[in-house]
C-alpha cells in the first residue's frame, strides 16, 4: 500500500538551488511514481519573516512554478498553499492546548534567536505547534526531512500523542521522519553545505552567465598547476559528481595524474550543470508564460488537500467536545 509522503517549502526570495534538488525535490519527483505525495507551500511560516504582502504572494507562486518545472505531476501529487487550507489554523489551536510551553522551549529555532538575543514573536515561539497541524492534518505516514529537522517530527509525535491521550481517541496518526542516507553532501561555493542561508548556493534556474560566474568562484586550495589532486576533498570535483556518467572516471584520472587544475575543472562543471538540468530549466520558462496553470494547480491541490484536513478536523473537534459538525 503506498504511504502517504508529506513535505512542506517555506516560500523566500531565493529560487532553487542544486542542493534542494539533489537534497529533497528530486526525490519527491521520484516518490509520486509509487506514493501518495501531499506538498504544500508555508506561506503561513513564511509570515515570521516576509510581512509583505506582495512579495508573499509573489514567493509562494514562484516556489510552485519551481516545483512543477522540476517535475511535480499535479496528478500525482498534491500541491497547495498552506494558507488555502485553514483547517490547520483550527488544529493548531487545539495541539496547542495540549502542549506544555517547555516543550516549545526546546526547540532550535526558538533557542537559536533567543541566544542570539533577538525579538521572539509568538508566531515563532509557536510554529512547531503549526508544523504539526501541517503533518497531521493529512495523516501523513512518512515526512523527509534532513537531519537537523528530525526534532520537529519528534515533536509533533510528542504532540499528536498528547492530543491522543487527553482526547482518550487516537484520532491522530503519528507520522515518521525519513532521512535519506543515500543523498550526497551538496558542497557550496565556500565549501559548506549548499544552503540559502549561506549565501552558496548554485540556483536551478539562474541565467547562464550568472552561473558561471559562480561555479569559477568555487572555493579551491593553492595546489600549483601540474601538481596531482586530491578529487576527494576537492568540492568541484564532489560537484561533478552529482551528475555522474562516464567523464567521471576520465576527469578522476586526470585529478590524480595532475592532468588538470581546478580552474579547468570548474570550466567543465558548467556545461555538464547545464546540460543536466536542460530539461527543469526548459520547463520552467514554459512554464512562466503561463502562471494561471500555475495558479489552477494550486486551487485543484488546495480542494484535495481540504478534504483530508477537513475529515481530520472534525474528528478532533468531536474528540475535543465540540458538537457534531453540521452535514454538508
Amino acid at each position: 500500500m503506498a504511504k502517504r509522503i508529506l513535505s512542506g517549502v517555506k516560500p523566500s526570495a531565493d529560487m532553487m538551488h542544486l542542493g534542494n534538488w539533489f537534497g529533497a525535490v528530486r526525490q519527491f519527483v521520484e516518490l509520486q511514481e509509487t506514493e501518495d505525495n501531499y506538498i504544500f507551500i508555508a506561506d503561513f511560516h513564511a509570515l515570521t519573516t516576509v510581512h509583505d504582502a506582495g512579495l508573499l504572494r509573489s514567493y509562494a507562486r514562484e516556489i510552485a512554478l519551481e516545483y512543477l518545472a522540476c517535475g511535480l505531476d499535479p496528478q500525482r501529487t498534491v500541491l497547495w498553499r498552506q494558507s488555502d487550507v485553514p483547517e490547520v489554523c483550527e488544529l493548531t489551536w487545539l495541539l496547542s492546548c495540549a502542549t506544555p510551553m517547555a516543550l516549545l522551549e526546546r526547540a532550535h529555532a526558538y533557542k537559536a534567536a533567543s541566544a542570539e538575543g533577538a525579538e521572539v514573536s509568538m508566531g515563532l515561539f509557536c510554529y512547531p505547534v503549526l508544523m504539526a497541524a501541517d503533518i497531521l492534518a493529512y495523516q501523513a505516514d512518512l515526512v523527509p526531512v534532513g537531519e537537523d529537522q528530525v526534532q520537529h517530527i519528534e515533536m509533533t509525535r510528542d504532540m499528536a500523542e498528547k492530543f491522543n491521550r487527553q482526547c482518550g481517541s487516537e484520532v491522530l496518526k503519528l507520522p515518521a521522519h525519513r532521512v535519506n542516507q543515500a543523498v550526497a553532501r551538496v558542497p557550496g561555493l565556500d565549501g559548506r553545505k549548499m544552503s540559502k542561508s549561506y549565501g552558496n548556493t548554485l540556483g536551478l534556474f539562474e541565467p547562464d552567465g550568472a552561473l558561471k560566474k559562480k561555479v569559477m568562484r568555487i572555493v579551491t586550495d593553492s595546489t600549483p598547476l601540474g601538481t596531482p589532486l586530491d578529487p576527494e576533498t576537492c568540492h568541484v570535483f564532489a560537484l561533478h559528481k552529482l551528475f555522474g556518467g562516464a567523464a567521471l572516471d576520465e576527469l578522476r584520472d586526470d585529478y590524480v595524474h595532475g592532468r588538470i587544475g581546478y580552474g579547468e575543472s570548474k570550466k567543465r562543471l558548467l556545461p555538464r550543470i547545464l546540460e543536466g538540468l536542460a530539461p527543469i530549466r526548459e520547463r520552467y520558462e514554459q512554464l512562466r508564460q503561463d502562471l494561471d496553470y500555475v495558479e489552477d494547480v494550486l486551487r485543484d491541490g488546495a480542494a484535495r488537500a481540504r478534504l483530508v484536513a477537513r475529515a481530520t478536523l472534525d474528528a478532533c473537534r468531536l474528540a475535543a467536545g465540540f458538537a457534531d459538525p453540521p452535514r454538508r
